[in-house]
């Protein structure tokens, strides 16, 4: 551990963004404070201010290394719990409707319930020297000085009895995710918002859990039909423990997938391949569907501001908050804890506008992907540049190629996971491997007639 020669951080948010800001902080601050209007320690479920984290999440190959990183031992932990570790190209993944050829790709991915993830960092977190949780705090506002040049600190509320504290900080770090209040404090203290870019998706989650059966998952982690332009409904299915399994339906531009458990099981029927809907039709749930929406992929552009006031930095969703879809996030979140720990190792103080520079660095390949694969789908808004076109019309061709093709699989998961860019997909002789699938390739998957697999009441799969 770096000499801690710093006084005071605080973390505003205590989700993943926020801890992993904290766990970076605590190598150079005597005090990191981490406030959060939950009861955040020791909580392994869902909470009121995180209600996407009742759905299917997934942590990829780039935030995996990085989190081992940072907690040694974290995926072994993990596992040992009985959570899912696998291998990102093994799970059964279908785009258009077709399977990709399994890949062995040694790349890690771990899909254990997102509060469970959270909770065993944020233990970790809890335990080193110097950290202090404040959670059941409601975030008030910042402090500055007179001139607003530079941030002092943070007045908080406990909500329990109506306390007012002010926390005198030398460094603010906002994780609070897409409800960020920075761009109102930054207007407040006589600055410019950041400009925003928007993805209109419309995206709606509803989840199920299920008890695992044997033979649902035929020895994979997840199945995960992944919505194309030509099959607008998706799924993420997978295990999430010793005995339970998720089953989180996707539905865009106002398609909502239903929480009446009947009108449930049929959308799961409606989807393009049968695979889930026989593992489920005769599963046990336990609990009722729930939905969660997504309105829009939101990036705030904090690097192209000129004025910043010191000693405040914007991270994770509160910078930008990618469609869910695609399991960015923490991993995106895990990328700028790396580049926040570049910076403090170089001494003085973080430079907001640097920092910030950084980060936007950190999501520009990520945001391509997300934001760029949305714009496939012709009813969501959007400027779709040569750029966009060209990459949707080739990853197109890459995602067919890859249904013969297991090095085509193995370099998508790795521009999935975040461990190679997307270029890499372009390369002479990727690019060779593509065409040459392509030149053969046949009409679009039609979608599978619902009347083509039967109910087998109580037959599991």
């Amino acid at each position: 551990m770096t000499s801690r020669t710093r006084d005071r951080a605080v973390v505003l948010g205590g989700s993943m963004a926020g801890i992993l800001a904290a766990r970076v902080l605590a190598e150079f601050y005597t005090e990191v404070v981490v406030v959060d209007r939950d009861t955040v320690v020791g909580v392994r479920g869902p909470r009121r201010g995180t209600p996407h984290t009742r759905h299917a999440h997934g942590l990829h190959a780039r935030g995996q290394l990085i989190l081992e990183d940072l907690f040694p031992g974290f995926t072994e932990e993990l596992a040992s719990a009985g959570m899912p570790v696998g291998d990102l190209g093994e799970m059964r993944w279908f785009f258009d409707a077709r399977r990709l050829r399994p890949a062995r790709t040694g790349l890690t991915s771990l899909t254990p319930p997102r509060p469970y993830l959270e909770g065993c960092a944020r233990d970790r977190v809890a335990a080193l020297p110097g950290v202090v949780f404040r959670d059941g705090h409601e975030i008030l506002g910042l402090t500055a000085t007179p001139s607003h040049e530079r941030i002092t600190g943070v007045r908080i509320r406990r909500i329990a009895d109506d306390t007012i504290d002010e926390l005198a900080a030398d460094l603010v770090v906002d994780a609070t995710g897409r409800g960020s209040r920075t761009p109102v404090w930054l207007e407040e203290f006589g600055y410019q918002r950041p400009d925003e870019e928007r993805v209109k998706i419309d995206l709606a989650y509803t989840t199920r859990h299920y008890r695992t059966e044997p033979g649902m998952f035929d020895g994979v982690q997840s199945i995960n039909p992944v919505a194309s332009p030509d099959h607008p409904r998706g799924a993420f299915f997978g295990q999430v423990g010793p005995d339970r399994c998720i089953l989180s339906l996707t539905g865009i531009l106002g398609d909502q997938p239903p929480t009446d458990p009947e009108a449930f099981l049929e959308y799961v029927r409606s989807l393009p391949v049968p695979d889930i809907y026989r593992a489920v039709r005769g599963a046990e749930p336990l609990d009722d569907p729930v939905s969660f929406r997504f309105p829009a992929s939101v990036r705030r552009r904090y690097e192209r501001l000129t004025r910043f006031p010191g000693g405040l930095l914007v991270l994770g969703d509160a910078v930008c908050s990618f469609n869910p879809v695609y399991g960015q996030g923490m991993s995106v979140a895990a990328i700028e804890a790396t580049a926040l720990r570049e910076r403090l190792r170089r001494g003085g103080p973080v430079v907001p506008q640097l920092f910030h520079r950084d980060v936007s660095r950190a999501i520009d390949i990520p945001w391509d992907v997300s934001a760029g694969g949305d714009l496939a789908f012709p009813g969501v808004e959007g400027r779709r540049t040569l750029k966009v076109r060209f990459g949707n019309a080739y990853m197109a061709r890459v995602q067919y190629a890859a249904t013969k093709d297991a090095r085509l699989t193995d370099g998508m998961m790795r521009v999935a996971g975040l461990i190679d860019p997307p270029q890499a997909l372009m390369r002479p002789r990727t690019a060779l491997r593509v065409l040459r699938h392509a030149l053969r390739r046949p009409p679009k998957a039609l979608a599978r007639p619902a009347a083509a697999d039967p109910v087998v009441p109580g037959h599991p799969g």
